[in-house]
């Protein structure tokens, strides 16, 4: 078994309320591409509703998100100003909301054109981009003593 350690690098007060509120929009865009596709498979109107409110609390959640982020970046910048550029995940996440709000306006037509097809391929791009995102973050915040990413 290996004896790696990890080190958390971030000091920011504000990368807990960031952590905290970006698992919001994680579960959320997730949450949205599943229940597009259960939609697609039964036709039930209260999935493609329930896809429009997760995409709406995604939203808000993701921009009160990347207000914290936007903090922990700055103090972060300041006390570490050698580590490695945020830009991938900060754009990941710019994009995430983008094609979110989008996807919002997709939704929000009548009935079947509301989810599929275009309703459902934004779904499953925001929900993989949200993972990946997320994961880009957390590789700048978690490190193993000999500098890899975890």
């Amino acid at each position: 078994m290996s004896d790696v350690r990890v080190h958390r690098t971030a000091l920011s007060p504000a990368h807990s309320i960031h952590v905290i509120l970006s698992a919001f929009p994680i579960a959320c865009f997730t949450g949205a591409f599943v229940t597009d596709i259960v939609y697609a498979e039964t036709y039930e109107m209260m999935w493609a509703n329930f896809s429009i409110w997760l995409i709406t609390v995604g939203v808000a959640m993701g921009v009160l998100a990347a207000i914290a982020g936007i903090a922990d970046y700055l103090v972060y910048r300041r006390e570490r100003p050698h580590r490695r550029s945020a830009s991938p995940h900060s754009l990941g996440n710019v994009l995430v909301l983008l094609l979110s709000v989008f996807n919002a306006f997709v939704h929000s037509r009548d009935a079947y054109t509301s989810v599929v097809p275009t309703g459902l391929i934004l779904s499953g791009i925001v929900a993989l981009l949200v993972l990946i995102s997320s994961w880009l973050g957390s590789a700048l915040v978690y490190r193993t003593t000999s500098g890899e990413t975890l």
